[in-house]
C-alpha cells in the first residue's frame, strides 16, 4: 500500500515537472510570436535581403564663369555572389580577360565564401558593359562614379583632389566636403534560403542624391595663363619652382594661384619630378607624395624680403617717425651694435630723401626708420596689421609667421627685420597685408569659394567672409600707392612698367637658409591700378639659376601677366 501511494506522488510530480516545463515553452513561444514577433521578423527578412549601396554622383566645381574644373566619369564595381555563380572557372576566365587581372587574384575572390566580394572598382564603363553583356551569373556590375579633372594639372594643389572613395583629400576638394559629397542611396534585392535572387520580386531603391556645386573664384583663363607664365620663366632660370598668385584686394577673391611645377590631378600619386615611385620606400614615396601635394602659396613660410618695406614704411609713417622730406646717407651699409648690414648696392645710394630710399629699396634707410619706431612699437604693427594672426583662406594647412618673441629682439633683429629677413611668412600673408595697406586699411579673407549652387546651377548660398577696418589709415593708404607707383615708373621695380597703366609695386631678393647654400628667391608685388587697386599679384622665384635680383626676373613676368589680365578684366588703359 505504501509502494502504491509513493509511486503515485512521484507520478504526480513528474507530471507536474513536465506541464511547468510545457507551460513555460508555451510561454515563451507565446512571447517569441506576439511580443518579440518583430526582432524576429527583421532577422529573418535580413537573411533574405542583400543591399548594395548606390554611390552619389559628387558635386562639380566651377570658376567664376562657370568652366568645369572638377566633375565626375561614369565608371563600375564588379563583384561576384559565391551562391548564385553556376560556372565558376567560366567567370574566372571572363573578368581575368576583361579586367586584365592575375588568375590568382580573382580566382581566390571569386572561390571566397562571403555574400558580396569585389573584384575591382573604378572599372571605365566600356568594360563594365561588356561583362554585362556575358550575363554571366553571380557578376554583379554596378555604375559608379570617379572624379575627373578635365585639365589635368590646372590649379592642382587648389583643387585638390580625392580618394578611392571619392572622399576629398587636399585642397577644395576636402574643404568643401560637405557641400561637394552628396548623400549615397542603395539597392535592396530579395533572395531564397541559398542566397539566389529572387526573380519577379522588385527591387527597393532608394536614390542617391548628388552633391552640390561649388563655384569658385579662380578665372580659367588667369589660371591657364599664369601657369604658362611660370613654367616659362621656371624653364628659362632653371629655378627649382615658381609661385603666382593673384587676387582682388578690394574683397579677398583669388583669381589665380599657381604653383609649378603642377602635378596631374587625374593620376596624383604619379611623382612630377620624373622619379620613378618603385625605386623608393613606402616611406620615401609618402614623404615625395606629400611634398608634391604642399601648396607654396599657404603651406610654406619664407623670408620676405625687401617687399616687406612696404609694411614698414607703413607703420613708420602712421607713427610719424618719418616724412616724405626726411633726408638720409647711405654709404653702403649700416654698423648695428657689432654687426655691419650692407645694402644690395655695394658702393651706397649717397644722400637721398624717403622718397627716394623707397624707390632704391635702401636698406640703410629702412634700417634708420625702423630704429626710430624700436622694437616694441614695430612688434605691435605686426600684430596690427594681422602678421600673428592666419589668413583664414578657405584650403587646408595655412602655415602661421615665424618670429622672434619680443623680448628677443635686439637691435640688430630689429635692423634686419625692416627689410624683411629674420622671420618667415607665407606668400598668402604678404599679399593681404599689403593689399590692406593699398585698398583703404581693410584687411580681406583671401578665399576660393564664391558660391554654392543646385543641380540646375542656382544659388544656394553666397559665401561671406570676414573683414577688418582701421588695419592703416586712409591717409596712409594713398600715400603708400604713390610710393609704390613711384617704384615702378621710377625706381628698382621699374621692369614692371606697363605703358598705359599706373602700377604700384615692389621688388624683392631674399636668401634661403642656412646663408652658405646660396640660394635665393627672387620676387615681385605689384597691383594696378595704383590709384585704385583692382588687382595684386605676386611672382615668386625659387632658386633661379644665374641673375636672381626680383627687380630684373620677377618683375617682367607680371608686367607680361598684366599686358594680358587687366585688359581681360575690363580695367582700361589711362
Amino acid at each position: 500500500m505504501k509502494n502504491k501511494t509513493y509511486n503515485k506522488k512521484k507520478i504526480l510530480i513528474v507530471f507536474l515537472c513536465a506541464a511547468a516545463v510545457l507551460l513555460a515553452l508555451i510561454g515563451r513561444l507565446v512571447y517569441l510570436m506576439i511580443f518579440d514577433a518583430r526582432y524576429y521578423q527583421e532577422l529573418a527578412q535580413d537573411l533574405h535581403e542583400r543591399e548594395r549601396e548606390i554611390k552619389a554622383a559628387r558635386g562639380e566645381i566651377v570658376d567664376r564663369n562657370g568652366v568645369v574644373l572638377a566633375t565626375n566619369r561614369t565608371v563600375c564595381t564588379i563583384s561576384v555572389i559565391h551562391s548564385q555563380i553556376e560556372d565558376p572557372e567560366q567567370v574566372i576566365e571572363a573578368l581575368c580577360r576583361e579586367l586584365e587581372m592575375e588568375e590568382a587574384e580573382v580566382r581566390k575572390k571569386v572561390e571566397k565564401v562571403s555574400s558580396m566580394e569585389k573584384i575591382r572598382t573604378n572599372v571605365d564603363k566600356e568594360t563594365g558593359d561588356r561583362i554585362r553583356e556575358l550575363d554571366l551569373a553571380g557578376v554583379k556590375v554596378d555604375e559608379d562614379y570617379k572624379r575627373y579633372y578635365p585639365y589635368d594639372e590646372l590649379a592642382s594643389r587648389v583643387l585638390g583632389f580625392t580618394g578611392g572613395d571619392n572622399q576629398g583629400i587636399i585642397g577644395l576638394e576636402v574643404k568643401y566636403e560637405e557641400y561637394l559629397k552628396g548623400t549615397n542611396g542603395t539597392i535592396l534585392t530579395v533572395t531564397d534560403a541559398r542566397g539566389i535572387e529572387l526573380e519577379g520580386v522588385a527591387e527597393d531603391r532608394i536614390e542617391p542624391v548628388a552633391g552640390n556645386t561649388v563655384q569658385v573664384t579662380l578665372d580659367y583663363n588667369i589660371q591657364a595663363y599664369c601657369e604658362q607664365a611660370a613654367m616659362n620663366v621656371m624653364e628659362e632660370k632653371q629655378a627649382e619652382a615658381v609661385s603666382i598668385l593673384l587676387m582682388n584686394p578690394q574683397n579677398g577673391e583669388i583669381y589665380a594661384m599657381v604653383n609649378v611645377p603642377e602635378f596631374n590631378l587625374n593620376d596624383p600619386y604619379e611623382l612630377n619630378d620624373g622619379t620613378d615611385a618603385d625605386s623608393l620606400s613606402d616611406e620615401e614615396l609618402q614623404d615625395a607624395l606629400n611634398q608634391m601635394w604642399r601648396n607654396r602659396c599657404i603651406n610654406d613660410t619664407y623670408e620676405p624680403g625687401s617687399i616687406f618695406k612696404i609694411i614698414t614704411a607703413s607703420a613708420c609713417l602712421e607713427e610719424g617717425v618719418v616724412s616724405l622730406d626726411d633726408t638720409f646717407y647711405c654709404p653702403g651699409y649700416r654698423v648695428v651694435e657689432d654687426r655691419r648690414i650692407r645694402c644690395h648696392k655695394v658702393g651706397g645710394h649717397g644722400q637721398e630723401t624717403f622718397v627716394q630710399g623707397i624707390q632704391n629699396s635702401c636698406n640703410p634707410v629702412f634700417m634708420d626708420i625702423g630704429l626710430r619706431l624700436g622694437a616694441e612699437k614695430f612688434y605691435d604693427y605686426f600684430g596690427q596689421f594681422g602678421l600673428f594672426s592666419l589668413t583664414n583662406i578657405d584650403l587646408p594647412g595655412e602655415a602661421g609667421t615665424i618670429m622672434h618673441k619680443k623680448e628677443d629682439i635686439g637691435l640688430v633683429e630689429l635692423a634686419t627685420m625692416t627689410f624683411g629677413q629674420s622671420f618667415q611668412v607665407t606668400p598668402i600673408q604678404m599679399a593681404v597685408t599689403v593689399s590692406s595697406i593699398v585698398n583703404g586699411g581693410v584687411r580681406v579673407t583671401p578665399h576660393v569659394a564664391k558660391a554654392v549652387l543646385d543641380g540646375n546651377g542656382e544659388v544656394i548660398e553666397e559665401l561671406k567672409y570676414e573683414t577688418e577696418s582701421g588695419i592703416v589709415s586712409k591717409e596712409t593708404s594713398e600715400t603708400m600707392r604713390q610710393l609704390l607707383e613711384g617704384v615702378v615708373a621710377e625706381g628698382s621695380g621699374k621692369n614692371a612698367y606697363l605703358e598705359g597703366y599706373s602700377i604700384g609695386g615692389k621688388t624683392a631678393t631674399s636668401q634661403t637658409l642656412p646663408r652658405s647654400a646660396n640660394r635665393y628667391i627672387a620676387s615681385f608685388l605689384g597691383f594696378a591700378p595704383a590709384e585704385d587697386p583692382q588687382i595684386l599679384g605676386m611672382v615668386i622665384i625659387h632658386d633661379p639659376q644665374g641673375v636672381y635680383y626680383g627687380g630684373t626676373i620677377a618683375a617682367p613676368v607680371l608686367r607680361e601677366i598684366y599686358d594680358n589680365v587687366l585688359p581681360y578684366l575690363g580695367i582700361e588703359k589711362n
